[in-house]
């Protein structure tokens, strides 16, 4: 359980990193690693399948705060990427849309 929460704050911080650096798909990727490593461990979170297996682990109070923290910061740093990922597509789509207006009016007029 530890070793879980620890790998989801080492893939939210790589995510924080590729992010920085304008690789917002890698960095949607990296945040969705993290909320994976952390499903499951979330005791407010009703199991998936009742009364099958064990329930969830029994976390501590400063466990519970690093969970909720991580999941918090993820899921905002995954709508910001996801924002910043669909502007950039965007813009390439109407760079390139406007390279191809400016052929065509240089092939009728040019």
């Amino acid at each position: 359980m530890e070793k879980r929460l620890q790998e989801a704050q080492l893939y939210k911080e790589k995510g924080n990193q590729r992010y920085r650096e304008g690789k917002y798909r890698d960095a949607v990727s990296r945040y969705h690693r993290a909320l994976l490593q952390l499903r499951g461990l979330d005791p407010s979170l009703p199991s998936p399948i009742p009364n099958l297996g064990p329930q969830g682990p029994a976390l501590t109070p400063e466990q519970e705060n690093i969970l909720h923290t991580t999941q918090t910061d993820c899921y905002n740093n995954l709508a910001d990427a996801n924002v910043r990922r669909y502007l950039q597509l965007t813009q390439s789509e109407l760079s390139s849309y406007h390279q191809k207006e400016k052929q065509l009016y240089l092939g009728m007029f040019g």
